[in-house]
């Protein structure tokens, strides 16, 4: 697997998301992972996640920014999100196949989407963490009514707060151990507790 060229083992939605990652890309180790980052939109997945990769060594893996590698003017229809998820999850399966850490920066909010995450970390015998973004709804509407004229900003989602609203009431909590966070806060501690976990992770030899 390479980031340079064409690798033909890999299908072609998969080699463009991976031609797309943010470079460099982490070294292989042993026993590498998956950290997934969910949460509503603007209750800050990509600020956090973008904390963490500065901490730990992880190939992040932003759904917003995967989907608009594959569909630069995205429509979010239900064919579309299939296709992009499909690569998503491919990508994600390459990656720990070379033994390379993943963050996964994506909303999933429903425990059948995290199903085929906890299958692929599991076929790959790698651990998972996973992590929920929480904000107050005010500072949440604030965060999305200023998307707009924030052209520095970490994320690449296209999510207001008619999407928010229409989200909020379909999420379903994790059936697997998470930590919490509200970034209207100091999110240190916690991003302390995700880092120290990750680094347990990946020295375990069992």
């Amino acid at each position: 697997m390479t980031t340079q060229g064409q690798s033909p083992e890999l299908p072609t939605d998969v080699q463009r998301l991976l031609d797309a990652l943010p470079q460099p890309m982490p070294l292989p180790v042993v026993r590498p992972g998956l950290v997934i980052v969910s949460g509503l939109p603007g209750t800050g997945k990509s600020y956090f996640s973008h904390r963490l990769v500065q901490r730990a060594p992880l190939a992040l893996v932003e759904s917003d920014a995967m989907r608009k590698a594959l569909f630069p003017q995205p429509r979010y229809a239900a064919e579309e999100s299939a296709r992009v998820f499909t690569a998503i999850h491919g990508l994600i399966d390459a990656l720990l196949a070379e033994g390379i850490p993943v963050l996964l920066d994506a909303t999933t909010l429903l425990e059948a989407h995290r199903e085929p995450l906890y299958d692929i970390a599991a076929r790959r015998k790698a651990w998972v963490v996973m992590v929920l973004t929480v904000a107050p709804s005010q500072e949440v509407r604030r965060r999305l009514d200023r998307r707009p004229s924030q052209s520095w900003r970490l994320d690449s989602s296209d999510a207001d707060w008619n999407v928010y609203e229409r989200m909020r009431y379909a999420q379903e909590p994790s059936s697997r151990p998470h930590h919490r966070v509200d970034t209207a806060r100091d999110i240190t501690p916690v991003l302390d507790k995700v880092v120290e976990e990750i680094q347990a992770n990946t020295a375990r030899t069992v």
